[in-house]
This record gives C-alpha cells, structure tokens and sequence, in this order.
C-alpha cells in the first residue's frame, strides 16, 4: 500500500511517532495486538510494531527510535520525512499475538519495544483482563508514552524502571519472573541483553506461554563454529553448497531462485519454508518448538546435518 503520513509526533529523546492513513480516507486493513508493517525506507525493507488501537481502522501508529547506527531507515524516517509525504507500507501482520486463552498477561517492555505493548494493553483494558506491565527505560526523558501511561502506573497494573544505563539498578527481571503462576503467559521485546536476560529467567516457564518479539537481530552466533552444507530442493532436485559466511537465500538468489525475504535477521518470519529432511541449525526470533519441527527461516539459519532438503 501507499500510504500518507498524517502527522508526526515527538514521543521522547530520539523518538518519533509516526501517523500513517490512506491518503482517500478510506479504511486499513485490520490489524491484531503486536502486528507490525513493513516500510520501503531508503532502498530498504524496515518492520515497525504498530502501537495504536487494533479497533482503530482510519490509521497506522509507529514509533521509530533514532538509530546512532542507522543504515539509513530510521535516520531517513527522522531527517528527511515530512507531513504529508507517502509511504510504501504492507499490509499489517503478527508474529507477537495475544493468548485469548491467557487467565493473566505479564508484559516486559525496554525502550522501542513498548510500541507493541502498547497496542495490547489496548486490547487488554478493552477485555477487563488481568494484567500487569513492567516498562525500562535509560530516563523519563527517554520513556515514549510515559504521560499516557500514568494512569496504568496510578493503579498498580504498571510499573517504570528508568537505570540510567546500569542494568543494575533496574527491573530484576529474575525475580520477575520466579514462579509462574498458572495460566500466565508472558510477552516480552526490547534490545538484546534485556531478551537475553528474559529468555534466562523464562526458562522454567511452559514454551507455550512464552511470547517475545525482537526489534533488533539477536546476537549472531561465532562465525568459526559454522561449517559449509548443502541444501537440496526438493521440487527440482537441484543441490547447492552453502559455504561458511553466506546463508541459504544468498546462495539461491545467486543461482537465479527468487525468495522473498524482508528483514533478512531472522526476526520477520517472510522467508519461513518447510523442510523434508536434515536438521536445522535455527537461528531465527520467530519460530516456537512445534514451528521448528516442520520450517527453517532460510534467511539466518544453517544445517547441523551434511544435506538440508527444502521444500522448494
């Protein structure tokens, strides 16, 4: 789609928010808790969680933190974008969904990663379901939506962490997460050692009440534990080496065999494919335990077996 960007907003340091609407007026297409968009930024293709209503269908809400390393998206979205500009958006989808069958919700924000937070403490005040959000930030100065917040944090179903840098001295996410209660599922999204620290202290918690969400690629593997492979389609026949330092979708896109791939970090789910035989090395932030059993995000991940047969 072609969209138009109504207005923009200053959420906190180095954060923007970002209106998206159709320029005809019409409505958007629906969209759940947690979804997100692709933008075609700067020659790139760049996922931003939606952080308004889901029952809003006139528009689209991002927020988009100022990157210091930006290759050009949000650097972009900050300098160059303008009310009134437009924008080629796709069509919203989830990878972070709410469990309707959740008795309570416990939610981890840090920084950015409120965006999808937001749109599910929407639904969640919508059912009158219990829940309780712990949100880290560096400073208030740099807490996106902290005033609209306020009343959440004013009847104990939030709470602010703000660490100035020092992890420290912050939400003791161990402790948070110490005993589950029965039927509580868990969401959680923020930068890399807040997932790393929240995947640690989850792991007695059922996989299946577990949601998460990167905003960023999690932390690359060594790159000299990797070993060359092939992969072997299955529609064709056709077996390809896979060397050290180049990942499946390069080689097939190097061999003429279109994939269509959108984050290339494995953290957007647009590569998933089945495979036949062989045991992937998953590297990917999207697959559960029973996804892996059947798909392989071809994007990031290798093999752990000689031959990785596709299904494609």
């Amino acid at each position: 789609m072609q969209l138009r960007v109504r207005s923009i907003t200053y959420l906190a340091e180095d954060i923007n928010g970002y209106e998206l609407v159709d320029p005809r007026g019409r409505d958007l297409p629906r969209f759940a808790a947690g979804a997100h968009l692709d933008l075609r930024v700067a020659g790139y293709l760049r996922q931003y969680s939606l952080y308004n209503d889901p029952a809003e269908r006139r528009r689209y809400c991002i927020a988009v933190l100022r990157e210091r390393n930006s290759r050009g998206g949000s650097q972009y979205l900050h300098e160059r974008l303008r009310a009134g500009d437009r924008i080629d958006v796709s069509p919203p989808r989830s990878d972070f969904p709410l469990d309707t069958t959740a008795l309570r919700h416990l939610l981890i924000a840090g920084g950015i990663g409120i965006a999808p937070i937001m749109s599910m403490v929407a639904d969640l005040r919508r059912w009158r379901a219990e829940f309780k959000v712990h949100y880290c930030t560096r400073s208030p100065g740099k807490t996106a939506f902290h005033r609209e917040l306020q009343s959440l944090a004013a009847d104990g179903r939030l709470c602010f962490y703000h660490d100035g840098g020092d992890p420290a001295r912050g939400l003791d996410i161990a402790a948070a997460l110490r005993a589950p209660q029965l039927g509580t599922h868990l969401y959680y999204c923020g930068p890399g050692p807040m997932m790393e620290a929240s995947a640690e202290a989850a792991r007695e918690w059922p996989p299946e009440n577990v949601h998460y969400q990167y905003f960023t690629a999690a932390p690359k593997r060594i790159v000299d534990k990797d070993r060359p492979f092939r992969v072997k389609l299955a529609k064709s026949g056709r077996e390809y080496d896979i060397p050290v330092g180049e990942t499946i979708v390069e080689v097939l896109r190097r061999h003429g065999i279109a994939v269509r791939t959108s984050c290339e970090l494995g953290y957007c789910g647009s590569c998933l494919t089945r495979y036949i035989d062989g045991k992937p090395d998953h590297r990917d932030q999207v697959l559960e335990a029973n996804g892996r059993e059947r798909y392989v995000l071809i994007c990031c991940s290798r093999s752990k077996t000689p031959v990785l047969e596709l299904d494609l």
